[in-house]
């Protein structure tokens, strides 16, 4: 399996199927697929095919997370789905010019960089799950999901 496809397996599994929940920002949404974030499409109808597809090419690929070390492109994959960024709080963390593009310094720093620089990076989105006014709703899943995003993240795909 390519770093995608293992990468996908862990997000949809925290992702889950279809929900309309009225607390929920995102709104309706499907596979993690938001209303909010794609208001033109049809949530209810979307397929597994379909989320792959945008997971790819608006997450994966947009983010550069396939050039990155494992657990960071894991962890920014991540990011920008259920935080909707990540790599500015990467940039914070690796000390690099915060400018949200991914590019080679950022690439090259995280090729290098020490573990407690990618424990920055998560205590960083730690911090912005905990600023939303839905923690006290959603804050104990959130946490989860960085857990297992932190723990896949020490297991790259073979």
């Amino acid at each position: 399996m390519d770093a995608f496809g293992a990468a996908f397996a862990v997000i949809i599994g925290a992702e889950g199927g279809y929900a309309r929940d009225a607390a929920d920002l995102g709104g309706e949404t499907k596979f993690g697929i938001s209303q909010r974030a794609y208001p033109s499409l049809d949530i209810a109808a979307l397929t597994l095919d379909d989320a792959t597809a945008i997971y790819r090419r608006d997450y994966w690929q947009r983010h550069r997370c396939g050039e990155m070390p494992w657990r960071w492109g894991l962890a920014i994959f991540d990011a920008a789905i259920n935080q909707g960024g990540g790599v500015r709080w990467a940039q914070l963390a690796l000390s690099a010019v915060k400018d949200g593009a991914v590019g080679p310094e950022t690439l090259a720093l995280m090729a290098k960089a020490p573990d407690d620089d990618y424990r920055a990076f998560l205590a960083l989105r730690a911090e912005a799950y905990a600023r939303q006014p839905a923690f006290a709703t959603y804050g104990h899943g959130w946490l989860k999901r960085l857990f297992r995003i932190a723990q896949a993240g020490e297991h790259p795909p073979a």
